[in-house]
């Protein structure tokens, strides 16, 4: 493999990884926050979530608190459990972070992997 390949390989590499982290830092929490809302509004407490979702109230909290990754069986547990949709807790987001950018024309080159 070329050093060219390998330089743009390890720069697709940091993007992918920055994007992650911004969706960490930014949007795990804002999750997190529209979960809370929710809970709320049913007038449920941490513990009465955790009884319906099957989840426990401390990993609830962490969730609501962008602490810790939500998986995606536990996005629908706990939609299921507040009677809402899932997508519910993802719809504000105005742009993903992981989506590639394509917009500078280059998009990926599968050629060197075939």
């Amino acid at each position: 493999m070329q050093s060219s390949s390998l330089s743009t390989i390890f720069t697709e590499i940091g993007k992918m990884e920055s994007a992650v982290s911004t969706f960490e830092t930014t949007q795990l929490p804002q999750i997190g926050k529209r979960i809370r809302d929710n809970r709320l509004s049913a007038g449920l407490n941490l513990h009465e979530l955790a009884r319906l979702s099957g989840i426990s109230a401390p990993a609830l909290s962490l969730i609501e608190n962008g602490k810790r990754d939500l998986r995606l069986s536990s996005l629908f547990r706990i939609a299921g459990a507040l009677r809402v949709e899932a997508t519910t807790f993802l719809h504000d987001q105005a742009e993903n972070p992981l989506t590639p950018d394509t917009q500078g024309g280059s998009g990926y080159n599968l050629g060197d992997y075939q």
